[in-house]
């Protein structure tokens, strides 16, 4: 495609100006079609929709639940005398774990305030309601919540004689090939920033129907702190063609939660669980809930750590502990277990038991929070990671998701009906694809409004950017003047050190950038990190001056930092005119993104 000016390269159309090549080396496009083939009956026709059996009781023994996993022959989600139970199934109530017998029947201790749970088995599916919302699960509450702003959960009363958990024969579970798409922090302060989000990503999920199988797993902060927004998110999620599932962030508190256990009661009773874990494919998901709150008392919405407690990462050790060795494992969390960008401070508690309950298996772990895109691969390292990862640095792939919020809805509204809302890396909203083969996992992002094939962010780091930067990065995110002719670099700026740069959003350990100048021989182009146990280099020479340029002129994050940006200073001896660069960037799954940038040099 021609290259444009930087604020304008993050503003264009994706969904109908996004061309950039996505070729592999071999020339053949090697990300998945984001539609079913032809002929695939629409979800909204064919989806498993019902509910738990709960049948009346009370049970006389309240001291155990029990009930049948059975297949649901007429899919009206009541068990029929003709409905065999299935054996083998895992179901848990957050602490113990067990599996079905050969009649498909359970037993469980019970306890106050628990949340029972079917891990869907592969082959199968558990139904969902008309919002798409998965449907696999119940609470224990006899009570109810105690009083609480948004409600809560309602009393339940006594044990019911049974709960029984149906399922439908699932060849979209069975397939070993699996599209899972994660999208972190939705986070909806209000109607406005509802609308916000069914434009831009549950619009593009709407025209996908490559997740119907794995389905859509939104990790956390769901809203933004006011509760009653989640029958908004589920009208969001009956857009999707597939079942949708949630995890809980700091923004889905009861902040007026007397105790802890209720922390989470409102975000259960409208949404699901706040963990547990689920099969598609050869993939074992496991949903976790990281936030902990308070730290102290009197509490603030802002002191939370993260953290699994004891009970839910003993129910994480007996969870994985059922699953085959042959199977991948995607750890889903609202906040990552560790990350780049604030790599000497976040990290989860626990994190040494994590990854010892996990050694040995194939993992990749997705979370959210931070607003921004990582892509750690194994054997990444930074500084403040060394006491826990030693010198050998990450033990397998972690990913945070940019969010589908962006940078909070910041930024100018666009034709499309969304906000630009750049986040604090360069990346722009969008969504992640777990594309899944067997036990092999591919990443792919895609941009909000756009298509696999828009990968990368280019720009020109010149002395005069950086003087413009050092001018306004203290003012208010939205204030400071457009810096003038973006593209266009003296003899001056190219002596004073100029760098063509690459912010390639999925790029990590692995990936390379080259760039031919006028139709040269190719250029590698320098990750800025290494990932070898450095800190983050942060400020004007790291930044992403194309991302800058649009959030310090019209809002948005502070791109001053990223493990994704690659730069090749130019050649001070570039002559007057203009100029083209080709840029070409390859993932570390050989995936290769071609994109332009026209420059000029003047005296």
């Amino acid at each position: 495609m021609n290259s444009r000016p930087p604020e304008a390269l993050l503003l264009r159309s994706p969904r109908l100006a996004a061309t950039a090549l996505a070729v592999a080396a071999c020339g053949t496009l090697l990300v998945p079609a984001a539609t079913a083939a032809p002929g695939d009956e629409p979800w909204a026709e064919t989806a498993y929709r019902g509910g738990v059996d709960v049948v009346e009781g009370p049970d006389e023994n309240q001291q155990v639940l029990d009930g049948v996993v059975f297949v649901d022959k007429d899919r009206d989600s009541v068990r029929d005398t003709n409905e065999q139970g299935l054996g083998g199934v895992t179901v848990s109530n957050g602490r113990d774990v067990t599996t079905t017998d050969s009649h498909g029947r359970y037993e469980l201790p019970v306890y106050d305030n628990m949340t029972v749970f079917v891990t869907q088995p592969r082959g199968y599916q558990v139904p969902v309601d008309e919002d798409n919302v998965a449907q696999f699960f119940y609470h224990h509450l006899p009570e109810g919540s105690p009083e609480l702003k948004y409600g809560g959960i309602a009393p339940t009363g006594p044990l019911p004689d049974e709960v029984n958990f149906p399922l439908a024969k699932s060849a979209l579970t069975r397939s070993p090939e699996q599209h899972c798409a994660i999208g972190a922090d939705v986070q909806t302060y209000n109607l406005e920033e509802v609308e916000y989000a069914r434009n831009g990503v549950f619009a593009d999920l709407a025209q996908r129907t490559d997740y119907a199988g794995c389905g859509a797993l939104f990790i956390g902060d769901v809203v933004g702190d006011d509760l009653s927004l989640y029958s908004r998110t589920r009208e969001l999620t009956g857009m999707l063609n597939g079942p949708a599932r949630f995890l809980p962030g700091n923004h889905d508190l009861d902040f007026d939660a007397p105790e802890s256990e209720h922390n989470f009661d409102t975000f259960r009773a409208k949404l699901g669980p706040a963990y547990y874990s689920y099969d598609s494919g050869k993939a074992h998901i496991v949903a976790l809930n990281s936030i902990e709150y308070p730290t102290k008392r009197p509490a603030r919405k802002s002191d939370y750590t993260y953290g699994l407690g004891e009970r839910q990462l003993e129910w994480l050790r007996r969870d994985i502990a059922q699953v085959p060795k042959d199977r991948v494992i995607v750890l889903a969390s609202h906040s990552p277990l560790l990350e780049f960008y604030y790599s000497d401070s976040h990290r989860t508690k626990q994190l040494e038991e994590i990854y010892e309950i996990l050694e040995g298996r194939e993992v990749v772990a997705v979370a959210g929070h931070t607003h921004m895109s990582e892509n750690l691969r194994e054997g990444d390292l930074m500084a403040g990671w060394k006491d826990l990862v030693g010198d050998e640095g990450l033990p397998f792939t972690h990913l945070t998701v940019g969010a589908v919020s962006g940078h909070w809805y910041a930024g100018r509204v666009l034709e499309e009906g969304y906000p630009t809302a750049i986040q604090r890396d360069g990346t722009p909203p969008g969504v992640l694809t777990l594309d899944i083969e067997n036990d092999r996992i591919t990443e792919r992002y895609t941009v909000r409004g756009a298509d696999e094939s828009w990968q990368l962010a280019l720009g020109l780091n010149t002395p005069r950017y950086r003087a413009w930067y050092a001018e306004n990065v203290g003012k208010p995110r939205g204030s400071a003047p457009a810096l003038g002719n973006p593209l266009t670099v003296s003899r001056d700026d190219l002596a004073g050190t100029t760098w063509l740069t690459t912010n390639f959003w999925m790029g990590s350990t692995g990936s390379t950038v080259e760039v031919e100048i006028d139709g040269g021989e190719p250029f590698e182009a320098v990750r800025t990190q290494r990932m070898r146990g450095e800190t983050p280099r942060v400020g004007a020479e790291w930044s992403d001056p194309a991302a800058i340029q649009e959030q310090f002129v019209h809002g948005g994050g502070l791109a001053d930092r990223s493990m994704h940006l690659w730069r090749l200073e130019l050649p001070a001896d570039l002559a007057v005119g203009e100029h083209t660069a080709e840029v070409t960037a390859t993932d570390v799954h050989g995936r290769s993104y071609t994109d332009t940038l026209v420059f000029e040099v003047t005296e």
